[in-house]
């Protein structure tokens, strides 16, 4: 299930807050006008989108949309629950069979553990169910590089054309040596491409680029649980070794707060025994 991830407007409005607070603190309230110069903004998202264009194929363009839109979402990761789940239909697989485990599967959301119960259900050889739901890995891996390479790319064309802005400003400027009174603001006017093309970069796509990465980090380590825990209920391991063995990947804070939870839980079977 996804849900808003707050983060991704916290970052860029706070280097928003930051950036006006450099221009504040030395201009006034009055500096802002000065950042604003309509020019430097055309040449900037015009040429930035220009690439773009001559870099991507339509559907690509058309997917950019919808790649920014993840970078304000993220998936609820539950590493415990994933872990219970397994060792429950580890459970039930030893004590009643793998068909058994068709009920089980209309509580089940996700397509991909569904897919790898499936599999198991259907008596497909480990080595086999481990390569198709690695493909299916290494296939998800390969569209979301390719999703955020809009992303990345945008973060390398946006300052280039921030220097193309500042060029023709600076050329512009040359020619008109004559009147030294509007050097200073004419050079002013001329770095702001620069400044414009460098803030997009750096606090809108390339880290928006470097959030969905870590995304597919993250969803790539928790599918590799789920081939892990499908092998050891398809294989017949013990619910307990099993929960051993996907427990590795859990964090330490993770297993120390299992292990309390745990030995909280026999304690409260003792008090009700006695």
């Amino acid at each position: 299930m996804k849900k808003t991830d707050i983060l991704t407007p916290i970052g860029i409005t706070l280097g928003l807050i930051m950036i006006s607070f450099g221009i504040i603190s030395s201009a006034g309230v009055g500096g802002f006008v000065a950042f604003i110069q309509v020019a430097s903004i055309i040449i900037v998202i015009g040429g930035l989108m220009a690439a773009l264009l001559i870099n991507f194929n339509i559907d690509q363009i058309k997917s950019m949309g919808r790649v920014v839109k993840e970078s304000f979402s993220q998936n609820e990761t539950d590493l415990e629950g994933l872990i219970s789940l397994f060792e429950r239909l580890s459970e039930r697989a030893r004590r009643e069979g793998l068909l058994a485990l068709e009920t089980e599967l209309e509580n089940v959301e996700d397509p991909f553990i569904k897919k790898g119960i499936l599999l198991a259900i259907d008596g497909i050889e480990p080595e086999v169910i481990h390569d198709i739901m690695n493909a299916e890995i290494t296939a998800m891996e390969d569209r979301h590089t390719k999703g955020r390479l809009i992303l990345e790319k945008a973060g390398e064309y946006a300052p280039a054309w921030g220097m193309i802005g500042t060029l023709i400003g600076l050329v512009l400027m040359l020619n008109d040596l004559n009147d030294p009174a509007t050097l200073g603001p004419q050079m002013a006017v001329a770095l702001l491409t620069t400044f414009y093309g460098a803030v997009m970069a750096n606090l809108v796509f390339i880290p928006m680029a470097g959030k969905l990465e870590s995304k597919t980090e993250q969803e790539v380590f928790m599918k590799q649980i789920v081939v892990e825990g499908v092998i050891g209920v398809q294989s017949g391991q013990n619910p307990r070794i099993l929960k051993e063995k996907l427990s590795a990947f859990l964090s330490d804070d993770m297993r120390k707060r299992r292990e309390e939870q745990g030995d909280t839980e026999t304690e409260d079977v003792r008090n009700e025994a006695s």
